[in-house]
């Protein structure tokens, strides 16, 4: 998605690389917000996971309905919702995203009057199709709200940001929407009894989602204030599937391979972490306690962005890929072979291990894309997809064995698959003239 200027006085020449950028300082903060904003709704998924398994007496398969409902939208939206984009505008757009996430929210309502886990999936996928469209703005818009040559780290401080979300969210969730005052659970009710319960006990993920959408919609107001910031902003036209060629690419679509299982299993294991932390043998912590530590998967994942960035300038992005693939790999299975406190940390402690994977897969199976890049990212957006499938696949597994030991084995096999990539990535990749000659 490019902008191409037409105002000389919002959209400057880079008079180095030819590139543009837009002169609006003052709208970096709203697109920060917007990162912090659909980070930390990402991450309140693994709060609700286990009050919506309670409430609705699910299994773990049953209960994962709930990340593939919420990551399908990448899939669905995606594509839609940056076409929306160029047609409105960036501002628009993202005024438009967060009204739909306003909208997501306030389903929630209905769902916990009715007492109906089909809604609450519903409300979820509605609330992640505004996420999606305000991805498809924020990610371009950060690029753009600054020089060219300080671009990496703008990118590196907004994703701050989105981790600074995933980590507070689940945190202030977990104390608002996890425990209960009730002395029965669901499994223990039927009928008319079962239904009043239920309505009752999710009226804390109704008043938690309230809040959300009275902050969406103030963010969403200060935001329309600024609509006609971006003067003269165009959109190059491009075909529905732009990009899908790119993945008969050895080094593009292995990496779109890795942004899928990566995102899957970063998503099975937040997912999880409530109800493995729960467990006899490993905390034997109440549900409110183990949802409070969520905070230091993701919190991980913060910290270790800073420490990666640093680590990369010694050492070759693949490398140190393979090297965090391997580490969590390792990390699962000490987890899984070990009790107490040393099996909990051991799991919240690959979110260190998460941190650079992204836009490490990323960087690396873009790289000299030329001309392709914008496509290319549009396909790796697509891949985000893997958050709905892989977490369903290990709920399924987590049923069948009957333990979510055995279940982050699946986890563990994706990770194994991005440290064979980062192998493989850890040269430097072809030019794009020497890609259009070999095929």
């Amino acid at each position: 998605m490019a902008l191409v200027p037409q105002d000389a006085s919002t959209i400057a020449d880079d008079p180095v690389g030819g590139a543009h950028h837009v002169d609006a300082p003052e709208l970096r903060l709203f697109v920060m917000g917007l990162f912090f904003i659909f980070g930390g709704i990402t991450s309140l998924n693994d709060v609700i996971i286990p009050k919506l398994k309670e409430l609705f007496t699910l299994n773990y398969t049953q209960a994962m309905l709930v990340q593939f409902c919420f990551f399908t939208a990448y899939l669905l939206i995606g594509i839609p919702g940056a076409k929306l984009v160029k047609k409105i505008g960036y501002m628009r757009g993202a005024v438009a995203g967060l009204l739909t996430m306003m909208v997501g929210c306030l389903l929630f309502i209905p769902a916990s009057q009715n007492a109906v886990y089909g809604l609450f999936l519903f409300a979820l996928f509605i609330l992640a199709s505004g996420v999606v469209i305000v991805q498809v703005v924020a990610n371009p818009l950060i690029s753009l709200l600054g020089k060219p040559e300080t671009v990496h780290s703008r990118l590196t401080f907004a994703q701050a940001f989105n981790s600074l979300g995933t980590t507070l969210f689940p945190i202030a969730g977990s104390a608002l929407i996890l425990g209960s005052l009730a002395s029965v659970t669901a499994d223990q009710l039927t009928g008319a009894e079962l239904d009043a319960y239920r309505t009752a006990e999710s009226q804390a993920i109704v008043h938690g989602y309230l809040g959300i959408a009275a902050a969406l919609a103030i963010v969403a107001a200060a935001v329309w204030m600024f609509r006609n910031r971006l003067m003269g902003e165009r959109h190059e036209a491009s075909a529905g599937l732009a990009g899908i060629d790119l993945l008969k690419r050895p080094r593009f679509g292995f990496g779109a391979l890795c942004i899928f299982l990566y995102v899957g299993a970063e998503v099975s294991i937040g997912s999880l972490i409530v109800s493995y932390l729960m467990q006899g043998h490993v905390m034997a912590l109440p549900e409110q306690t183990a949802g409070k530590l969520i905070g230091f998967y993701w919190g991980g994942a913060m910290v270790g962005r800073f420490v990666g960035s640093a680590v990369m300038r010694l050492i070759s992005p693949g490398k140190l890929l393979a090297c965090v693939a391997v580490g969590a790999i390792a990390l699962i299975l000490v987890s899984t072979n070990t009790t107490g406190v040393v099996s909990g940390y051991s799991l919240l402690a690959i979110g260190l291990m998460n941190a650079i994977m992204f836009p490490t897969i990323f960087s690396l199976a873009s790289e000299k894309l030329g001309f392709r890049a914008a496509d290319g990212s549009g396909i790796i957006n697509v891949a985000i997809f893997g958050g709905a499938v892989v977490p369903l696949a290990t709920g399924a597994l987590a049923d069948v064995t009957g333990s979510l030991g055995l279940a982050l084995l699946l986890p563990a096999l994706c990770y194994a698959v991005i440290a064979g990539f980062g192998y493989y990535a850890r040269q430097p990749a072809n030019s794009p003239l020497q890609l259009a000659a070999s095929e």
